[in-house]
């Protein structure tokens, strides 16, 4: 039987050498979000906003342009343009320069437009990033259970291991039967399979895992435990997720404010400067000149356009309340049926412990009768595979509440 250690030592060697060296889930968390060509965009939309509140700002500056024209009509034999018109040509080459007085609350406003703008992207970013962070860690939690499989069957190899040559001797010697140490040898093969299995089905989920953060590595680690505490906030107005619902109403109030502004008396200042001569005449560089003025406008009636656009505004804005409330209704529901699902698992956890306890000991009693036969194998090996499906009971509930930890915190955190 030494070639059976020399194999069991062997897979040993390999899980412990590939698994040596452990990350953590915020390992590929950080990556994730590093590597985010999404967040990477929307950093990129907030720095475009502060250029817009510059742009915005330079705006009010006096704005000075400059303009030239020359032209001259042709008339050949009478035939063109009446002089009187045209005089004959033109000479124009003008700077002006104009101001618009007076802006300091339309200015306010869309400043704060342009932030509420600003805000709107962090906001998405930051719901961007939890949807990033719960694939994470949705799929880092996959890969730790198939890792505790591997732990667990790694152990349970070693055990039927343990016990393979002593029951190949008691068969020898009559004390079992040979079909029963066959079965035996079929439970100890099988958990063999399953283990390599396993380590095929670790992998794939860790390059999945790898793939999802950005990561490019071909190389396996071992996982540590993910260390998760569930979050529920004081006030859920906080969450990114109602967060959006405020600063869609600041925008609609906004823009109330716009469209009143929009019918506000203006006042501009304007002035120009250059030369505007017609070019028959002899000295045209003596028509050089300036002027200015004031420019003075008023909205007296507009059709019922304010109106119009007012209730627009009310419009959506019932529509966002009434999003709102849909949501706050689904939100509450989902954390209520996760709290209640958590609970559940967790008490099924506690009894899956016992259970497990109590087949521990009965394991390790039959061990000892199984040394003096004075155990049928065929018990013995039940006691196995109860042992192994109550041991699979615990990672599958135990990989389901990290998950549903998991989700109650990309709502609450």
């Amino acid at each position: 039987m030494n070639y059976k250690y020399l194999i069991f030592i062997a897979l040993l060697f390999f899980y412990t050498f590939s698994f040596s060296q452990k990350k953590g889930i915020n390992f590929f968390l950080d990556s994730a979000v590093k590597n985010s060509p999404l967040l990477y965009d929307f950093q990129n939309q907030v720095l475009a906003a502060r250029i817009d509140s510059q742009i915005l700002r330079a705006s009010i500056m006096p704005q000075i342009n400059g303009s030239g024209n020359s032209y001259k009509p042709q008339v050949t034999n009478g035939w063109g343009y009446d002089q009187v018109l045209t005089n004959g040509g033109q000479l124009q080459a003008i700077a002006t320069i104009s101001k618009n007085l007076f802006p300091g609350k339309l200015l306010s406003t869309q400043f704060h437009s342009l932030q509420l703008t600003t805000d709107s992207i962090r906001v998405a970013a930051r719901i961007s990033e939890k949807d990033l962070r719960k694939s994470i860690t949705t799929q880092y939690i996959t890969t730790y259970g198939d890792q505790l499989q591997i732990d667990f069957n790694k152990e349970l190899l070693k055990l039927l291991l343990s016990e393979e040559g002593l029951l190949k001797r008691l068969t020898q010697n009559n004390v079992y039967r040979q079909v029963d140490y066959l079965s035996f040898l079929v439970t100890y093969q099988q958990q063999n399979l399953t283990l390599q299995q396993l380590d095929v089905q670790y992998k794939n989920d860790y390059a999945t895992l790898n793939y999802l953060s950005g990561i490019f590595d071909t190389t396996v680690s071992q996982l540590e435990e993910p260390s998760m505490n569930i979050y529920f906030p004081e006030n859920i107005d906080s969450s990114a997720f109602f967060l959006k619902y405020k600063i869609d109403s600041l925008r609609l109030a906004n823009a109330r404010t716009l469209i009143n502004l929009g019918y506000k008396p203006k006042i501009n200042l304007f002035a120009d400067a250059g030369i505007l001569s017609s070019l028959p005449a002899l000295q045209p560089y003596k028509h050089f000149g300036y002027s200015f003025g004031v420019n003075f406008q008023v909205p007296i009636f507009d059709g019922g356009q304010r109106k119009l656009q007012h209730i627009k505004i009310d419009i959506a804005e019932r529509t966002r309340v009434r999003n709102k409330e849909f949501f706050a209704r689904q939100y509450n529901q989902q954390i209520a049926q996760l709290r209640q699902q958590l609970a559940a698992i967790e008490g099924l956890l506690g009894l899956i412990n016992k259970q497990i306890n109590y087949i521990e000991t009965l394991i390790e009693a039959n061990g000892k009768l199984l040394a003096t036969g004075d155990i049928r194998l065929t018990d013995y090996i039940l006691a196995i595979n109860n042992y192994i499906t109550a041991k699979n009971l615990i990672v599958q509930n135990e990989v389901s509440r990290l998950q549903i930890i998991n989700q109650i915190n990309y709502w609450n955190k």
